[in-house]
């Protein structure tokens, strides 16, 4: 019975459970907030952030939106601007503490970009605003960097094309960013007395003094599909009138059929929209 008797070699500790496996394969597949199907994380990323089963948007983020409608390298404007505290105000937490951790997430210091770069070969001004910091909402900085973006294109004569995706005016600022809605409108009628294009593309989602000025007062509004686009949301309207909206109220889709845009474009589709649109506008490139 030696075999039963004998001195067996201690078995080695198993590595903790799944440790690398999660490692690995976290993050890889998300559900798809349209057709709740599993994605795989990387063809979502292929396609822009649309969806390859349903072409639901998702939100993209502002460079990779600049990167998507620009040829190449682009010339970013503005890019140390930052806001202050004039009104020191608090609500959760301290509004100079609320920037100072939206620039260490995004690494940047305001909620938009404003770019100079070629879209097919057309020398264009871009802003895209970034959703992510602090919703997108415009304040001192966001109106000012879009104003001069105005102002380039008029003294260097080339079309504006801006992309909206924020909350509205930002409360933290009161009226100085309530001030921004006249200032950026007041500049876009100097544009178009200037004859020089400006189009307003609207992703998902644009609200409040945003939609209430610069965003509606393109030479074309495109909307992109599904984005919610209003000035109040649909769930503050409900409890107003206290009646119920009909389906699709507020959606891109919905506007277009009742006259507020002008088109609807699928991302993918944007870029050369948007090149045959300046085409119509100034004539082909060259």
């Amino acid at each position: 019975m030696a075999w039963f008797t004998r001195k067996k070699p201690p078995i080695a500790a198993a590595p903790p459970e799944d440790a690398a496996r999660n490692v690995r394969t976290e993050g890889l597949w998300l559900k798809c907030d349209g057709c709740r199907q599993i994605i795989w994380r990387k063809a979502l990323e292929d396609s822009m952030q649309v969806c390859p089963k349903c072409g639901y948007h998702f939100k993209l983020d502002a460079e990779a939106r600049v990167r998507s409608l620009l040829d190449g390298e682009w010339i970013e404007y503005d890019k140390g601007m930052a806001s202050t505290d004039p009104l020191e105000f608090c609500d959760s937490k301290p509004y100079k503490k609320r920037l100072e951790d939206m620039r260490k997430a995004t690494s940047r210091m305001d909620a938009v970009i404003a770019a100079e770069g070629k879209l097919k070969g057309r020398t264009i001004q871009l802003c895209v605003l970034d959703l992510k910091f602090i919703g997108g909402s415009m304040g001192a900085v966001v109106g000012e960097k879009i104003t001069r973006a105005i102002e380039r294109a008029i003294a260097k004569r080339q079309p504006l094309v801006i992309v909206s995706s924020s909350g509205g005016a930002r409360m933290q600022e009161g009226a100085v960013s309530l001030m921004q809605m006249a200032k950026v409108s007041a500049a876009l009628m100097r544009l178009d007395a200037a004859k020089i294009p400006y189009i307003s593309v609207l992703a998902d989602p644009t609200t409040g003094g945003v939609t209430a000025s610069f965003a509606m007062l393109g030479d074309l509004n495109i909307g992109e599909p599904g984005a919610l686009i209003g000035f109040a949301g649909p769930r503050v309207i409900e409890q107003t009138i206290r009646q119920k909206l009909p389906p699709g109220f507020q959606r891109s889709e919905f506007l277009l059929q009742h006259g507020f845009l002008d088109a609807v474009v699928p991302r993918s589709q944007l870029r050369d929209y948007l090149a045959r649109a300046l085409d119509f506008f100034l004539g082909p490139v060259g």
